[in-house]
């Protein structure tokens, strides 16, 4: 017994000593997602529309970067997608610092910011599905829900981790300090990652198959994924500021709740989407992940949009991994890095899109109308699912 818990946890160490790469890189992300709102809207004095399309614009450049990435990891095997990422995102600490230091030139920062943005987007597209693929063939598909699972307590961890962090950054040290901070974890990154063994699959030509069409396959559960990601997106961009239209304290506090119960979700309930399937573990999260919404939408004190956020994160922690496993299960083994690859693109048009959607929703009915709006949004992504269910049981 004693013998089978130690190669448990050796098996848990050797998998997080891949998912670190995406715990830098989110960690990374989360470190200014909650602090460039602000900044932009009041700092620099633009709306709270050109807030949420620069925040965006990392989305649409992850977007782009995906199918590269999903062929690098295919051909090339993952290793130099890591390699890339973690230059990139130390390039944009040193971006942030010129954005910072041109902040009483608002055009001139915006214009850094937006370069920080697009790399910090392609930092994301090539660090997406490359621990997870790294992972996956050096320990094999059997544990591909396991792997999934842990990649993801290590993204949006770190996202609430990077999130809180950030806020207290700035706040002691500005933006100089948030940016070299930025500059040495891509460092630290890039040459852990050179010390590992590359690995790469085998396929012949007969198995190889256009990005775009592993992305055909996979979009379904791709789509269910971008509706029911877009609640995580509107309090991940606009929490801080709805937080300030109500004078309310702490607002990156929500972030932090959400990335604890997102992470135990991920722990307590690990073997769910064996037990039960992955159809029907993103029905049930879905379901709590609108819950969650929709106590944010009615709270009248922050304690409330607290416990909001918590259950949104205990549903959105399973969406991924759930729909993540029906999807694998439509292409075959030598095309897993597209499939990752092009599955994680619809979280990056729900990201994407949310910025300007929920920044045009808030401009012309209100900050108090985001929330109500997502409620509907994911409402959508648990119809769809439930659709799925029916049609896989023909």
């Amino acid at each position: 017994m004693d013998a089978t818990i130690g190669q448990s946890k050796n098996f848990s160490y050797s998998i997080i000593s891949y998912v670190f790469f995406t715990f830098i890189g989110y960690f990374i992300i989360g470190l200014s997602l909650s602090v460039l709102p602000i900044f932009i809207s009041k700092g620099l004095g633009f709306s709270m529309l050109v807030a949420g399309i620069v925040i965006s614009l990392q989305y649409i450049m992850t977007f782009l970067m995906r199918a590269y990435s999903g062929k690098i990891i295919d051909n090339k095997g993952p290793k130099p997608a890591v390699l890339a990422s973690m230059l990139s995102f130390a390039f944009t600490g040193s971006v942030l610092i010129m954005a910072y230091y041109f902040r009483f030139s608002p055009m001139i920062s915006l214009l850094f910011l937006i370069v920080t943005r697009l790399f910090t987007g392609g930092a994301e597209g090539m660090i997406g599905a490359s621990p997870i693929n790294w992972a996956i063939m050096t320990f094999g598909e059997k544990h591909t829900a396991k792997i999934i699972s842990y990649n993801g307590v290590a993204c949006y961890g770190a996202l609430a981790l990077g999130a809180s962090l950030g806020v207290t950054i700035v706040k002691h040290f500005n933006f100089y300090g948030l940016g070299i901070l930025i500059v040495l974890l891509g460092l630290i990154g890039f040459f852990v990652a050179r010390t590992k063994e590359n690995r790469t699959g085998r396929q012949s030509e007969e198995e190889q198959r256009s990005f775009w069409n592993v992305l055909g396959k996979v979009a379904p559960f791709g789509l269910c994924l971008a509706l029911g990601g877009l609640g995580f997106a509107t309090i991940s961009t606009f929490i801080t500021l709805y937080y300030d239209y109500y004078h309310w304290q702490n607002g990156a506090m929500c972030l932090s709740v959400f990335g604890i119960l997102f992470v135990a979700g991920r722990l307590v309930f690990s073997n769910a989407i064996n037990r039960f399937g992955g159809i029907n573990v993103a029905i049930a999260s879905l379901a709590v992940e609108t819950l969650g919404l929709t106590i944010i939408s009615l709270s009248y004190h922050p304690y409330f949009a607290l416990i909001g956020a918590g259950i949104t994160g205990l549903g959105f922690s399973l969406i991924f991994p759930a729909l993540g496993v029906m999807a694998m299960k439509t292409v075959p083994s030598s095309n897993q890095g597209s499939a990752l690859a092009g599955y994680g693109l619809f979280i990056d048009i729900s990201l994407g899109v949310t910025g300007p959607l929920i920044g045009g929703v808030a401009d012309v009915f209100g900050l108090p109308y985001i929330f109500p709006f997502s409620i509907g949004i994911v409402t959508l992504g648990l119809a769809l699912a439930y659709y799925l269910k029916m049609n896989q049981s023909k």
